[in-house]
């Protein structure tokens, strides 16, 4: 079992300075971005109205249906916002905590195996990564789900180090961890679980019957505290529940095999979502180069050169110390969740968001740390010193392309600084390694902050611009994402004055959500779920709500401008033009309030 060292005094402070500067990047203006993803936001106000829909994440109060994914980073929002009170801030506050926590998590993580240094420094490049930058100001689940998969990297390296029941109660709780994973963003939880699998493996001192029984009792705690709340909503009856949103059948775990699951690795089986250029946020095309497209390459590949390249040689170097070598599970641990992570969201044939590469940040830091110190120790052999150079010089270059590619006429100055900087301090790294340690070193560190000021440049500039919508993407740009209609005062004012479960139906869960962060906090029933293609409500159901006096209007808005039906796909036309809307419009009368077409269902014709 490792020992941890005790650290210098200047660990603890560098530390605490690290973390202060991380909250204040990720805090910076926070509440500029709004409500961020209107979608989740209207979901963390019902949720504030309703402890069903906090339970389930039901898109509105009314608990018509839930958003797209499970509830878990929900739940952390909506007990933010049951605090302080609904606000932009409440509700992005546990993305920048999430950010934060996941920070602390990687230092304490690389330091355990690789020291306190490269602890820092794997730290400090998570927290100037641009995709994380985004997400944890954002609120999406990712920022949970990676702070989840950090914290299971940093259980399972505790575990590989201690013994008997210690690690069992270690590998508890990384099956527990990565459970919760699920319950954020399901099957994208399980991208860790390979590098897990593998250091417990091939890294631990136990005999090997304990290690394969260590796993097994990680499996089951994972099955554990995910299960509970399959569990949960398949026993609650379902007429007393949400409808599971993105699910063809009412069911969680449909949801997670089918939309969340087999649709996303190989194209979904039903309409897509709405498409977008990868300046929208959706990736380039599948293949082993999309993490350095225009779409994922500035969110997440800066260091991706460098720390592959460094991956690929310690792997090398490290191929004859014993079986529990902790370099080698270091590189275990974080270079099998980046290569896991990486084959994955390049192979994607569903819909694969550039800023789903949030998950990739922290081993990608990691492993650039981790590497570049073991390189750095060994400078007295030319292969190491050729290696650390190249990392170096590479990260320099490709900054330089990156900055080119998606902000050519954004302080230009920087890429030149980048490329030349690095290329100085690589080739005064090379020359002098040997012979002058101070002179290598402050080549090393000169390069080193030459290559990523790109990069830093890209992280500050996306803390200070606005990010809004569904598909938000890292950089100096003002992004929206997919618009949505605007309602007009006069139809927030109608709904306002409603006193029905459901204020209106209108097709779509992103347009309900705008009507419901738009009016004093009234449900809206997204007809149609996220895609437009939910099976629900049934025609039966609606024409039963409406005849209940459930529903008040019926909301059509002039979407023309912003998205076709083509971009829907023909199962969601299909749905939406020949059940529900034609049965409105030809049975109520309706009036015309901005660009808005407004139904009343208490009106016939």
């Amino acid at each position: 079992m490792a020992k941890l060292d005790r650290s210098p005094g200047w660990v603890r402070p560098a530390l605490t300075g690290l973390l202060v500067v991380t909250a204040a990047l990720y805090a910076f203006e926070l509440t500029a971005n709004g409500y961020a993803n209107p979608f989740y936001a209207a979901a963390a106000q019902a949720g504030t109205e309703s402890v069903k829909a906090w339970l389930f994440g039901s898109l509105d109060s009314g608990n018509f249906i839930t958003v797209d994914k499970p509830p878990a980073a929900l739940w952390l929002m909506v007990l933010s916002c049951r605090i302080f009170g609904f606000s932009s801030f409440a509700l992005l506050l546990p993305q920048v905590m999430a950010g934060v926590a996941t920070v602390a998590l990687t230092y304490a993580g690389v330091r355990r195996w690789a020291g306190p240094v490269a602890g820092l420094v794997a730290g400090a490049l998570l927290s100037l990564t641009p995709v994380a930058a985004l997400m944890f100001r954002f609120d999406n689940p990712d920022a949970l789900l990676t702070l989840l998969l950090t914290l299971a990297a940093y259980w399972v390296i505790r575990a590989t180090d201690a013994a008997g029941r210690a690690a069992a109660g270690w590998m508890l709780l990384v099956g527990g961890t990565v459970g919760l994973g699920f319950l954020t963003k399901m099957g994208q939880a399980l991208l860790v679980v390979p590098a897990l699998v593998l250091v417990c493996l091939i890294a631990s001192s136990a005999p090997l019957t304990r290690r394969f029984v260590q796993l097994g009792a990680a499996a089951a705690a994972l099955f554990v505290s995910a299960g509970w709340y399959i569990a949960l909503v398949a026993w609650w009856p379902a007429g007393s529940r949400p409808y599971i949103g993105g699910s063809t059948d009412n069911s969680l775990w449909q949801l997670a095999i089918g939309y969340n699951g087999v649709g996303r690795l190989f194209g979904r089986s039903t309409a897509a979502a709405p498409a977008a250029t990868s300046a929208g946020g959706l990736a380039d095309a599948a293949g082993p180069a999309r993490m350095f497209g225009a779409a994922f390459g500035p969110e997440i590949s800066w260091l991706l050169p460098a720390a592959l390249i460094g991956l690929l040689t310690q792997v090398w170097f490290t191929r004859r110390p014993a079986r529990t070598d902790r370099t080698r599970a270091a590189l275990i641990v974080w270079g099998g969740w980046l290569v896991s992570a990486a084959v994955v969201l390049s192979f994607l044939q569903g819909t694969a968001h550039s800023y789903y590469a949030v998950v990739m940040a922290p081993p990608v830091a990691a492993v650039t740390a981790v590497t570049g110190q073991q390189l750095w120790r060994a400078r007295d052999s030319a292969a190491a010193r050729w290696v650390l150079a190249s990392m170096i010089a590479c990260t320099g270059f490709w900054g330089f392309v990156l900055l080119d590619r998606s902000a050519p006429g954004w302080w230009p100055a920087l890429r030149w600084i980048g490329l030349f900087g690095s290329s100085a301090g690589a080739v005064c790294l090379l020359l002098t390694a040997r012979w002058r340690r101070r002179a290598a070193f402050t080549g090393l560190v000169l390069g080193a902050l030459a290559g990523v000021i790109g990069m830093a440049a890209i992280t500050l500039a996306t803390v200070a611009t606005v990010s809004t919508g569904a598909f938000p993407t890292s950089g100096p740009r003002v992004h929206a994402g997919r618009p949505v209609f605007t309602p007009s005062p006069a139809l927030v004012d109608l709904l306002d004055a409603t006193t029905s479960t459901w204020a209106a139906a209108v097709n779509g869960s992103n347009n309900a959500a705008i009507l419901e962060l738009a009016t004093t906090h009234k449900a809206v029933m997204g007809i149609g779920g996220y895609t437009w293609t939910d099976p629900a409500p049934t025609l039966a159901r609606f024409t039963a709500d409406v005849s209940a006096g459930r529903i008040t209007y019926y909301v059509i808005s002039d979407l023309s401008d912003y998205i076709s039906f083509t971009e829907l796909g023909p199962a969601a036309q299909a749905y939406t033009e020949t059940q529900i809307e034609s049965w409105v419009t030809k049975t109520f009368t309706h009036q015309t309030l901005g660009r808005s077409i407004v139904y009343d269902l208490r009106s016939a014709r």
